[in-house]
């Protein structure tokens, strides 16, 4: 069975997207937000927001 990247519907705070990142790499989804956060604050908010609002429409979400 391929393994395909999914927005999770039960790991969510707001899309899902962090939630089905961690899903995917098998890692707990708090560690993938508080790395985004760093890089989030690290990059000045912008590069990371567009790529969080840019993975929301690429990323199908789950059972889709």
């Amino acid at each position: 069975m391929k393994k395909r990247l999914y927005r999770s519907r039960d790991n969510r705070v707001v899309a899902g997207i962090l939630g089905g990142i961690g899903e995917y790499f098998n890692v707990d989804p708090t560690v993938i937000r508080v790395i985004f956060i760093v890089l989030l604050v690290a990059s000045f908010f912008f590069p990371c927001t567009i790529g969080y609002i840019l993975a929301y429409f690429i990323i199908p979400e789950q059972g889709e």
